[in-house]
């Protein structure tokens, strides 16, 4: 039955197929390693770990149940297990302590039970739920929303994907990407309060899952009619989503958009710019220089704002919001960072970018696909143009100096002329490439891809699956580090401190009787840390929670106040 195995009887009559799953009976256990992470249980119940699991899951009859598995899951994320492997390390005799079993399944049954859920193909219409839920809790903060592409490189061998650019290592490797969306207001500088960055749900396209995702929680229409510039919502991305096309078809369905302008111009007068004080998504105040006109941009007016700096760089953005003034574009602009701060945190902390399995998906036929063949015209038109902009840049360089004298003039002639004619030779190569080009489809369904260009698509729904379960564990950890940091003094410590908590061992103390299961926590490295964690207790005390399944009710303490 495995190492640590006793609950017996529970075991044989899962494998008759007479059990549906195993009740929880916590037993008293002492110093049981990584407990900590049952602090964190009110804050997953309250962040949607379990809710609507029932309706969108269902586990065959067996010893491990479906809320098991999950709380296990999440339990993993927040001590920092960075994949499901990293659990056959581990004693699964304590990590069923924490679960009110005997132990915690091993590796394999674990990937049985998440391809089994994987193959029920709900985990996106679990985490839309849950997203829903969440945006509508606090409906104003959907208002502005950071959308931004994520690149996870894939480092094995066995499938072919296609290449992307990866910014953080200046590579362009096999990787595919997902995209994430959260709302603008944030306080916690690092990675995102735990309400206002609720809302991370990935989309598949920027125009359309978004919109579709958003528009469930818009003004009525009657205010459309009224006031013909007001929005819906806007959106906030990068220089790699500019597009004037894509802006003035977000304007026709009454989407702002806000982005870096790709393409500048020339910077400037000085005496344009203006002090404005801005209001910083921490709360902190400040003053920037900020200047502002009306861009003509493909048929489109917009609101471009530029921010000057102290070493006199100016920042240039773009804005199709005709009402909120510049005071409250600038922060929403420039607060896009925060994404790539959660990237990082998320990478580092619960392993974002790793693999949860090794299968692929089919890839529809009527996917459409970038044309391989309009990919290498495009490259070698690009390559030609620089060659030729080089070529005419040195023509224009060419000069006659000192004196005239007709061997001189002569050689400058014949120069000039060779270089003429190789500009020319040049200009015609690339008019027949931009030709070619022009004759050749940009995009091509995936069914029209020659064979020797088809790629695998990673399996997305036990990644999508693991990921929101990562979500809901962050968004629990997030709560904490909001309850915790004004505790503190230094509060950018909030989430090492969690960190440290998540580690800690405890003792478990179940009474029946009273219905209570006692954590009590052993001490942290300082007084300071313990005073922390015992406002943090009495905070978690207060919500009265059940551990799922029982009666227990969870009350949260220190080994050190239980001392004489």
């Amino acid at each position: 039955m495995g190492r640590g195995a006793t609950a017996t009887m529970e075991r044989l009559a899962a494998s008759l197929g007479m059990l549906d799953e195993v009740t929880p009976r916590f037993v008293a256990a002492l110093d049981v390693p990584k407990g900590g992470v049952l602090l964190a249980l009110p804050a997953l119940l309250a962040s949607g770990l379990l809710r609507h699991a029932d309706k969108y899951f269902q586990l065959p009859k067996g010893f491990y149940g479906l809320k098991t598995i999950f709380l296990l899951l999440a339990f993993m994320a927040l001590a920092r297990l960075k994949s499901i492997e990293a659990l056959r390390y581990h004693a699964p005799g304590e990590w069923g302590n924490l679960l009110g079993i005997d132990r915690a399944p091993e590796v394999r049954t674990l990937r049985i039970k998440l391809k089994h859920l994987a193959d029920q193909e709900q985990a996106f219409s679990w985490s839309a739920e849950l997203c829903k839920e969440w945006m509508m809790a606090v409906p104003e903060d959907a208002a502005v929303l950071y959308v931004d592409g994520h690149v996870r490189v894939y480092h094995g061998h066995t499938k072919q994907l296609p290449k992307h650019y990866i910014a953080r290592q200046r590579l362009c490797l096999s990787a595919t990407a997902d995209y994430w969306v959260k709302p603008v207001a944030f306080p916690d500088r690092r990675a995102g309060s735990p309400r206002r960055t609720a809302c991370r749900p990935r989309i598949e396209l920027l125009g359309g899952g978004l919109v579709r995702h958003v528009l469930f929680k818009t003004r009525n229409n009657v205010a459309f009619e009224t006031v013909p510039l007001l929005h819906r919502f806007t959106v906030v991305f990068d220089r790699e989503g500019y597009s004037p096309g894509f802006m003035a078809r977000m304007k026709t369905r009454r989407i702002a958009c806000l982005t870096y302008h790709k393409h500048p111009g020339e910077h400037w007068p000085k005496d344009e710019f203006y002090p404005t004080q801005v209001r910083l998504a921490s709360g902190e105040c400040t003053t920037i220089q900020l200047a502002e006109r009306g861009t003509w941009l493909a048929h489109l007016w917009v609101r471009e704002f530029r921010k000057l700096s102290e070493s006199g760089h100016q920042t240039p953005f773009l804005s199709t919001d005709y009402q909120a003034s510049g005071a409250v574009l600038a922060p929403a602009m420039f607060g896009r960072w925060s994404q790539e701060n959660f990237f990082r945190y998320m990478r580092q902390s619960y392993n974002l970018d790793g693999l949860v399995d090794y299968g692929t998906d089919r890839i529809p036929e009527t996917t459409k696909v970038v044309n391989p063949a309009y990919r290498t015209l495009d490259a070698q038109v690009r390559k030609k143009l620089g060659i030729l902009r080089r070529n005419i840049a040195a023509f224009g360089a060419i000069a006659l100096d000192g004196e005239i004298e007709p061997r001189k003039v002569e050689a400058f002639a014949q120069r000039k002329s060779d270089l003429q004619e190789h500009i020319t030779q040049l200009q015609k190569e690339v008019d027949d490439l931009k030709a070619q080009r022009k004759a050749t489809k940009r995009h091509i369904s995936y069914d029209e891809l020659p064979k020797d260009a088809r790629f695998d698509r990673l399996s997305t729904q036990s990644k999508h699956l693991v990921d929101t379960i990562k979500m809901i564990a962050y968004r629990g950890e997030t709560a904490m580090v909001q309850t915790i940091r004004h505790q503190m003094t230094r509060h950018d410590d909030a989430r090492s401190l969690l960190r440290a908590i998540y580690g800690t061992e405890v003792d478990l103390v179940p009474d029946t009787q009273a219905g209570t299961l006692t954590v009590r926590l052993h001490p942290l490295a300082n007084q300071s840390s313990d005073d922390a964690l015992r406002h943090l207790c009495a905070e978690l005390n207060a919500t009265q929670t059940l551990f799922p399944r029982t009666n227990l009710r969870l009350i949260y303490e220190l080994v050190s106040d239980q001392s004489p």
